[in-house]
Order: structure tokens, then sequence, then C-alpha cells
């Protein structure tokens, strides 16, 4: 059983992967050649009180992020929130040279400012592991350049523009990092379009199984678990593609099933209902006049 370690201050981490002491206690910039794994861990676990922008090349190590592993040869930017579960496997026979950079923030440095609310509405903190950002040589310079001037301010004397200054940069790095997620969900195509076929067919395998509607109907956690990515980037991922969160495109799809049981069979409303994983018939009932302006009777009726 490894053990999971639980960083409560920067220095904690510093002082894990033998490096010198940060020098600021809430903010630091970390050459991540200079990261150094025990010697005998294969695997680390570890939960931290900070958040964590992570940009890696090269790194001799397994890190899923739920759709596929990803290639450290190009850059690739992760973030993570303060207490995620954090694992990593190691591979001691690879002998390559990391690079990148990690930025440590730690929540008490964002206090009394507007970043310390808008961090939380950046969905990419809440992908956890499931997918990464990968940057082309352009994108991975800007940020690196930004991560740079970070680290130039705090090793500067300290005045009552630091802080400010560096919320800036940090506020920056966060839109272009989200500017690059939007590009990244139209630029990789035939990833995110094979995660749209497989949800049409978990869908349809749904719609058509009745053991399965019998359990009621299906919520947006289990479906971006079977599809082994995110809640949040599911939607993000299908605003993209299709202009809809999960839970709308599940309904569209649902209302489309609907509308082909009340005009080609004889089954009741109720009957419907059930089939499509309703404990009611009322809420199914209200749910289709909601987006169709019509009851399912009136539906059916105008088909007939």
């Amino acid at each position: 059983m490894h053990t999971t370690f639980r960083f409560r201050s920067l220095q904690d981490l510093h002082t894990y992967y033998s490096l010198p002491q940060p020098e600021h206690p809430l903010i630091s910039v970390i050459d991540y050649s200079k990261v150094k794994y025990p010697e005998s861990a294969s695997e680390l676990r570890w939960m931290q009180d900070f958040y964590i922008l992570a940009l890696k090349r090269n790194v001799s190590g397994r890190f899923n992020y739920g759709q596929q592993p990803y290639d450290f040869n190009s850059g690739v930017l992760s973030f993570f929130a303060p207490q995620q579960l954090l694992h990593v496997e190691i591979n001691p026979d690879v002998q390559i040279e990391p690079s990148g950079w990690l930025l440590l923030i730690h929540p008490d440095f964002l206090w009394n400012t507007s970043l310390a609310r808008t961090i939380k509405t950046y969905d990419f903190f809440q992908y956890k592991v499931n997918e990464a950002l990968f940057l082309s040589d352009k994108e991975e310079k800007v940020i690196a350049g930004i991560l740079q001037n970070i680290e130039r301010e705090y090793q500067s004397n300290m005045d009552k523009f630091s802080q400010s200054l560096i919320i800036n940069q940090l506020e920056y790095l966060l839109i272009y990092a989200d500017r690059f997620y939007q590009r990244q969900f139209l630029t990789r195509k035939i990833t995110n379009h094979q995660v749209l076929d497989k949800l049409e067919s978990l869908l349809e395998d749904y719609f058509s199984d009745e053991h399965q509607t019998a359990k009621g109907l299906l919520s947006v956690p289990s479906i971006a678990s079977q599809l082994n990515i995110s809640p949040n980037y599911l939607s993000s991922l299908l605003k993209v593609l299709t202009g809809q969160s999960t839970q709308q495109f599940i309904h569209e799809k649902l209302i489309a099933k609907a509308k082909e049981q009340l005009s080609s069979t004889n089954l009741s409303v109720a009957e419907i209902a059930y089939t499509l994983g309703f404990e009611h018939a009322q809420s199914f009932s209200k749910l289709f006049k909601a987006k169709t302006n019509q009851t399912p009777l009136e539906f059916r009726a105008q088909m007939n």
C-alpha cells in the first residue's frame, strides 16, 4: 500500500523533492528539471493544499488523463486544485531529461483579490486528471514567458505593487489557458469526435435496453464516468461541438426517442415515460412540454 502524502505548504513540497526552500511562502515557480523523485519510489500519491499548474516535457512517468495517456515530448499543461488526489507511476528505466515549470499558488496569496473568486470559475481546475492541455511551441512560449515574469516579480524586492502585478500575470495565464483549451476542443477533432460518437452510442444503447432504463434516468456524472472523462470536461467539449451542455444533449436525445415512440407505437404516455427511465409520467410530460411546447398527447394527435 503506497503512502499518500499531504503537502500543506509550499515548503513541504519543496522539501520532499529536494528543492531549495521557496523564496516566497505562498507562490513559487519551480524549474521542473530540478525536481528529484525519491529513488526508491515507483508510485507517488499526494494531496496538496494549494493550486499547481504544471508545464512539462520528457517526464519518465505515467500520467493518465482520462481519455488517453499523453506524450510528454510535446508541451503539456495541467491544472490541479487544492485537495485533489494525484497519482503518478514512475519509470526509473527511462533515462531522459525532464523539463518544464511548476507553479505553486497557495489560496492565501489570492486572499482579498478578484482572482480568489474567479479562479474557481475556470473549468480546467475541475478536470482533475481527465484532460491535459496540449500546447504548440508558440503557446508554450507564451505560458513559459508569463511564469518567468511571475518568478522575476517575487524575486525582486517586494513592495505594495508586487501582489497586484503577480495577480495580473496569473489572470493573463488563466485567460490564455482558457483560449488554448477552446482551440484544443476544435483542433483535436478525431479524439473529440470519438467521444461524441461514444456518447451517441451509449445513449442509443441505453434507450434501447429496457433493463437499463428501468434503473432510472442517466445522470451526467454516470455518463462521464462511462466515457472516462470528468463531467465538467464533457460539458465543455459538448458546448464547443454541439452548442449544448451534457444535460441538454441528453434531453434532446430523450425527446427524439419519445417522439419516435409517440408517433410509431400505441404505448401509453406512462409506458413511454417508463421505457425512457422516468419514474413518474408527470415528470416526463413536464419535460416534453418544456422542450416542445406540446404535451405528449398533443404531439401524438398532431402526428395522427
